[in-house]
Order: C-alpha cells, then structure tokens, then sequence
C-alpha cells in the first residue's frame, strides 16, 4: 500500500505517516522498484494504534516503548496499564492544582469587585494582588484558677 493510500486509510496526512516513521513508531516499509514506500497491511493498525494511544494522552516516548515490546514477540498489556496508572496520577494531581488556582483566583475576583481604583496609592503596584494580612489575633485571656 502506497503512503497516500495508507494516510487516507488511516485519517492521516502523508506528512504524519512519514513523522511516525522517523521517530521510529513505524518500522521502514519495504520500497517498490520505483522506490515508493510499499506499506503492509497491518501498517493502518499500528497506525490506528498510535493515535488512540495519543488521544488517551500518552506520550510518543511511550507509545515507542509499547510498540517495542510488542515488536519483540511480547504482551505489553502490563505495560500499559502502568502507564495508564500514572497518567490517571497525574491528571489527579494537575485537576487539584487547578482546583486550588480556581480557588485562589475567585478570591482574587472578589478583591477585584470591592478595590476602588481610587483607593490604589503608588507604593505599590495593583492593591488586589497586595497579600492580606489577617485580622490581629486577641490574646486569650488565661483561665481564672483558684490557685493565683
């Protein structure tokens, strides 16, 4: 199958299918005698492969690692439930730093409701990302004993 062929097969451009090769997701095709690239097969389905790979958010790193141990006669299904693990621990700990962005900047939005831009003085820069300082703690008053 010509590289054109096998794009359109698989929803790529020519241009891609050229890229993967380079960056060793695909092994080279044999070449016609007119030195096309004479792509088997299979070649759309490790295509298919590559890119559900990358839409699930794996890396080209990785999905070279998954296609090695596949081309080396072994399962990588372990492999890859691995690597699906550690994405799922990294997309936990990226949505709790958004979360506390998120937090942080609807603080900011409030302060930014309530600043009077009249009230902003030239010691410092905007007022609203100036830090707030919590009210002044009271000294508690010690416990009355019997003794003193």
């Amino acid at each position: 199958m010509r590289i054109g062929d096998l794009a359109s097969t698989s929803g790529l451009t020519a241009k891609t299918v050229r890229y993967y090769e380079q960056a060793g997701l695909m092994p080279a095709p044999p070449r016609t005698p007119g030195g096309y690239r004479d792509y088997p097969a299979e070649a759309a389905t490790r295509l298919a492969f590559i890119r559900e790979a990358q839409h699930a958010g794996l890396t080209l790193a990785e999905i070279r690692g998954i296609l090695a141990l596949r081309d080396s006669g072994e399962a990588p299904c372990g492999h890859v439930a691995d690597l699906i693990d550690q994405h799922l621990e990294e997309i936990d700990r990226r949505i709790a730093e958004l979360r506390t962005t998120r937090t942080a900047l609807r603080d900011l939005a409030h302060r930014a409701a309530e600043t009077d831009p009249e009230t902003c003085t030239e010691d410092g820069i905007c007022t609203i990302f100036t830090p707030q300082r919590p009210p002044p703690q009271r000294p508690t008053p010690r416990p009355v004993t019997a003794s003193g």
